[in-house]
């Protein structure tokens, strides 16, 4: 068992601040776990920072196995969360338990749920067979179409009200923690305030229990992010000027320098080796 387990996360509510991160790879994971991250997250977010989609509609099932597994062989401390991808768990409570299962067998530590009160029953069951979830309200991207697209949430009552729902029903089916995404501050402070299980904000301000960013973004891999998203390096343009250099050596011969490759130091014993075994080839 990794030493940050879902417990130790709900535990951290009030008393420390909760780290998250995506990763979607192994050598991703194994610097996040090394960072000291408290949460590795596979997300289906995957689908537009690898797979180049416009949205997380299109990721299988397949996919986040996949990853999932990936990421967990390199995780030894912080908790592995692997994300259920749209139409994994809509159809019926059974296809959802079913295709959380898949996830923990890949090696996830949890599974994350988009949505609240509307799947109540699946979370209750989940937790019940020992299968620790988190939710996830306020923006939830593979709504997306029905919420009128990536926009803030909270600014109605009716949206207050329905967010509150979500957490609150989250926590009473066993949650034990909610993502709250894109959500007013004043509003994602309430929800913080209203449950006891923890709240990890994506732009939703401070005043929730941790804090969870994208790997692409944080990194600045892409030249544009969302606005909530800091860019704490720019490896986007050091990769481009990494590779840009490495072709230019290449076509003018620069790479791979002496440095970079081995020869015979006895050319006389390399000629007759490579006179033999050109003879050899042309008695075949």
């Amino acid at each position: 068992m990794r030493e940050i387990t879902p417990k130790r996360i709900r535990e951290m509510k009030g008393r420390e601040k909760i780290t998250m991160v995506t990763a979607y790879d192994y050598p991703s994971a194994l610097l996040a776990d090394k960072a000291g991250i408290d949460i590795v997250f596979v997300g289906d977010s995957l689908g537009m920072v690898v797979y180049g989609e416009p949205n997380t509609l299109n990721v299988s099932m397949e996919q986040m196995v996949f990853h999932t597994r990936a990421v967990a062989r390199a995780v030894r401390r912080a908790l592995v969360l692997a994300d259920m991808p749209f139409g994994s768990y809509e159809v019926s409570v059974e296809e959802g338990v079913k295709n959380a299962m898949r996830l923990i067998q890949a090696g996830a530590d949890a599974v994350k749920i988009e949505g609240g009160a509307d799947h109540e029953e699946l979370v209750r069951k989940l937790v019940r067979m020992g299968i620790p979830v988190m939710g996830h309200t306020g923006l939830t991207p593979q709504r997306y179409l029905r919420i009128g697209g990536y926009r803030i949430m909270g600014e109605t009552e009716e949206e207050i009200e329905e967010i509150l729902r979500d957490a609150k029903a989250l926590e009473r089916a066993g949650a034990f923690a909610v993502v709250l995404e894109f959500t007013l501050a004043d509003v994602a402070k309430l929800i913080t305030e209203e449950v006891s299980i923890p709240t990890i904000g994506i732009g939703s301000g401070p005043w929730v229990d941790g804090q969870v960013l994208v790997w692409h973004d944080l990194l600045g891999i892409y030249e544009n992010s969302p606005p909530f998203a800091k860019r704490y390096a720019g490896l986007g343009e050091a990769i481009l000027k990494a590779l840009q250099s490495y072709n230019s050596e290449v076509k003018a011969g620069v790479f791979p320098g002496r440095e970079h490759y081995w020869e015979f130091l006895d050319k006389k014993d390399f000629r007759e080796k490579a006179q033999k075994a050109l003879e050899r080839l042309g008695e075949k």
